[in-house]
Order: C-alpha cells, then sequence, then structure tokens
C-alpha cells in the first residue's frame, strides 16, 4: 500500500507560479510510474501530466505543455509538479497518483493509489 502526501498547494495571481510536491511512503517509489490530475469544481477528474519511474521520460496534456514540469527525486521518494503561468480556469483540486504496471496513461482508472489532493486556486 503506497501513501501518496501532496503539498504546496495555494492561491495565486494569474500568471503566476506555484510547485506541487507529492510525497510516497513506498521505499520502491522508483518502480511507480507516476501522474498528475486536477478536478475543477463540477468538472471530471482530468489528466495534467506523467513521468516514468526512472524520470526519464515525461509527458503532459496539451493543455499544460511548455508550462507545467513534472519531475521526481527517487531518492526523496518525491514527484513534483512546477505550474507557471498560471490561468484561472486551472482552478482546482491537485492530485498525484502511482501506477504500479503503466507508463504513459492518462486514465485515472490505470492509477493504483491516489493522495488527498491539494487546492490551488489561480485568481483573475
Amino acid at each position: 500500500q503506497v501513501q501518496l502526501v501532496e503539498s504546496g498547494g495555494g492561491l495565486v495571481q494569474a500568471g503566476g507560479s506555484l510547485r506541487l510536491s507529492c510525497a510516497a511512503s513506498e521505499r520502491t517509489f522508483s518502480t511507480y510510474r507516476m501522474g498528475w490530475f486536477r478536478q475543477a469544481p463540477g468538472k471530471e477528474r482530468v489528466f495534467v501530466a506523467g513521468i516514468s519511474g526512472g524520470g526519464s521520460s515525461s509527458y503532459y496534456a496539451d493543455s499544460v505543455k511548455g508550462r507545467f514540469t513534472v519531475s521526481r527525486d527517487n531518492a526523496k521518494a518525491t514527484v513534483y509538479l512546477q505550474m507557471n503561468s498560471l490561468k484561472p480556469e486551472e482552478t482546482a483540486v491537485y492530485y498525484c497518483a502511482a501506477s504500479i504496471r503503466y507508463y504513459g496513461s492518462t486514465y485515472d482508472y490505470d492509477y493504483d493509489y491516489w493522495g488527498q489532493g491539494t487546492q490551488v486556486t489561480v485568481s483573475s
């Protein structure tokens, strides 16, 4: 059982930046493919970014390409999401998730473990 704990959310003005962190309890963290999702009020949870177990490969939703960067530090069992040029419509709860089997999936059902989420609010 992997426990994931997100942090780093908060209130930021449009155009600003935030860095989210997700700390894992699992010592074999590098075997997990990691993803970030977000859920805006009244909307479905959607994929944002993902990264391979070793950290050498990453992929993004089209809406965040060039502005968001996903990275990981396996020695610290932590994955990060650097978010720049934030927009008000990106206000959401952001979740990190871990997948045992899949790399490259944008579907939440392919992920096995989830954090509790962290709120990101972007003001206009």
